[in-house]
């Protein structure tokens, strides 16, 4: 969700307002996922990388998204969306407070299946990855699992969300061309589609315009087709 830092100062607005507006294209997004049928949605919310922002907009972003679960929890429960979490949430950089909605959110929505909204929080797919050879390596110490056993099955399977299907179309706003660290593993053969709005200006629309591009693609997956 890139722009919005960009989006507001283009305004003579403050970043951190850029970030507000980000919410409601978000939720709109969701909203269009839900009509469109999409089964799953990722959103990179906070990257590994973010902490080297400025003090100021680290400690609103990690705030906002406290009081963006808060707010939005409830309707997005009652609309069938399961919210899961990727990322490292044992950060000591990433307070009680936001564990705790964390927390509170996956519990609240867990039995829900309309659709599984995954929120990338302090995540970089470079970590997810290490983070799965690390638990192998902890198996295999513990001789419940030999070195030639582990195949690509193997190591998704100590991914954040085993369960998370590979994805099939990943959206890239601003204009930005590049993975920047988002799900390297599960995007491997991901349709890539490049938006040149920034995110404020992302809504549901464009979501569809997205995914109609999407289909209007033929994915041969390194085959000759």
């Amino acid at each position: 969700m890139d722009g919005n830092g960009r989006w507001a100062e283009a305004r003579g607005l403050h970043r951190t307002q850029g970030h507000a507006a980000g919410e409601a294209a978000l939720f709109d997004v969701v909203d269009g996922a839900l009509d469109l049928g999409v089964g799953w949605l990722t959103a990179f919310t906070f990257s590994t990388e973010n902490w080297k922002r400025s003090e100021e907009e680290v400690q609103f972003l990690l705030h906002f998204n406290v009081e963006v679960l808060q707010r939005r929890r409830d309707k997005l429960h009652d609309k069938g969306v399961r919210i899961r979490f990727i990322g490292d949430r044992e950060d000591p950089r990433v307070h009680q407070g936001l564990r705790d909605e964390f927390a509170a959110a996956e519990e609240m929505t867990q039995d829900n299946r309309t659709l599984e909204l995954v929120l990338a929080f302090n995540y970089g797919g470079r970590a997810e990855i290490a983070n799965a050879v690390r638990k192998l390596g902890e198996r295999i110490s513990r001789r419940e699992l030999v070195v030639t056993d582990v195949d690509e099955a193997t190591v998704a399977s100590q991914l954040a969300i085993p369960d998370m299907p590979d994805a099939d179309l990943v959206i890239r706003s601003s204009g930005e061309q590049r993975v920047s660290n988002f799900l390297l593993w599960q995007a491997a053969y991901a349709e890539l589609v490049v938006s040149p709005l920034m995110w404020p200006e992302f809504n549901r629309d464009v979501l569809a315009e997205c995914i109609a591009e999407y289909q209007a693609r033929h994915r041969r997956f390194g085959s000759a087709g």
